[in-house]
Parts: structure tokens; sequence; C-alpha cells
């Protein structure tokens, strides 16, 4: 690993972990606190004035529409999957099963942050719940909501779009996430900072060891080799 490699690690990880620490280490969260709560309220509020919004807020939290930001992903993938060799193809299989394992492994990581709080929904009295205003079993609230865990997994596929195959890619997996970590803000299952603060600051650090030193590459091309079926390299 270069130097400069090594540099834009560490400067990634500053970045983390000085956005986590300006939201853990005030009082009540420091003007963090201020944006939560008025972007809630904001939402909140226009849940019983504004139809049309409540309605998009229902659809877009209903569970089975998590199905259309694994859609949005495939799709992505798909495209580069098309263009590719049948080696290319292998390779591009091994990348997806280690950037599954890499959710896997960063999501039972986050149970050691020293975080635990309840969703805006839970910790505001007399709220609007969306699940009550249409009879659509959303996911409305959330017992520990940071980091946001929807969040997160989103950013780690953005980060490998960015990783193994254009900034093309990485900036529509951006819009993915905006896209479809929002809902979850706007509903109220997520404080703002949950994803902002919590999913993204976790991303920053735990991606940049994983993705820019040797450690991903070792275990893509150690799957390429070994995996089963068609395609494999010939032994050396």
């Amino acid at each position: 690993m270069t130097t400069n490699r090594l540099l834009k690690i560490l400067v990634l990880n500053a970045l983390g972990f000085a956005l986590f620490f300006s939201w853990y280490l005030p009082a009540n969260h420091g003007f963090w606190f201020g944006v939560d709560k008025s972007i809630f309220y904001w939402f909140n509020d226009r849940l019983v004035t504004n139809k049309a919004l409540l309605w998009l807020i229902a659809i877009t939290n209903f569970r089975p529409f998590d199905g259309v930001a694994l859609l949005a992903m495939g799709a992505l993938y798909l495209s580069f999957w098309l263009r590719e060799t049948p080696e290319g193809r292998r390779r591009m299989l091994a990348i997806g099963i280690v950037m599954l394992l890499s959710a896997v492994i960063l999501n039972q990581l986050c149970r050691f942050i020293p975080v635990s709080h309840a969703s805006p929904t839970k910790f505001f009295p007399h709220v609007n719940r969306v699940a009550e205003l249409t009879g659509i079993p959303t996911k409305d609230a959330s017992a520990n909501s940071f980091p946001g865990d929807h969040g997160m997994m989103l950013m780690i596929f953005a980060s490998f779009m960015l990783r193994y195959f254009t900034r093309r890619a990485f900036l529509i997996a951006v819009a993915i996430v905006l896209i479809f970590a929002t809902p979850r803000i706007m509903i109220g299952a997520h404080w703002f900072t949950d994803v902002a603060v919590g999913s993204l600051s976790v991303v920053l650090v735990g991606m940049s060891w994983w993705l820019m030193t040797p450690l991903s590459d070792y275990l893509v091309n150690t799957l390429y080799r070994y995996l089963p079926g068609k395609n494999k390299p010939s032994a050396k």
C-alpha cells in the first residue's frame, strides 16, 4: 500500500471520527439535535395537512418497497454484468459476495458503538404516526435507530461501485442512497443524524480500511479462483 493511499485512508478516518464525535460529545448532541428536531417536525406536521406527502411517505416506507431499492441496485449491477465476459462475470460474482459479507460484518461491528436511542416518533410525545393515519403497516418507528442500518447498506453499495466500477456508477449509487434512505427520515423511523452522522461515519472509517487496502482485493481474488462453476482460472 502506497503512502498516498494510506494518507487518504487516514483523512477519511479523521472525517468519520470528527463527524461522529461532533454529534456524540456535546450535551444533548449539540446543534445536531436542533437540526434533527426541525427536520422531523417539518415532515411530521405536514402528515395531517398534505395527503399526497402522507401517502408518498407511507408507500416508500412499506416493507415491500425495500425491494425497489434492491431492484435499483441490481439494475445498476446488471448493466455492468451484461457487458462483461464470462471471466468478468465470475469476478463480479466474487465482488458481490464480498460486498454482502462486508455489509453483514460492518453491521455486526456497529453493535459495539456505545449509542442506543429510539427514533423521533418514539422520543417526542403526541406525534403523528403514518401507520395510524393510513392503516398501512409502515416502518415508522424504531427502538434503536442509530446508526441507520438501511442507509449504511446503501452507502456500502455506493462504496463498492466507486472502488470496482466507475465514477458514473458511484454517482448513480449516491442517488440511490438519497432516494431510498430519505423516506426513513421523513417518516420519523430515523433521525437525520442516524444516517448523515451514524451511517456515514461508520462507512467512512470501515470501508476505507477495507476497500483502500489489499484486504478486499485479496478476498475477491480468492473467491474468483476457488468458487465452484465455470470459467475458473487455470492453476499456475
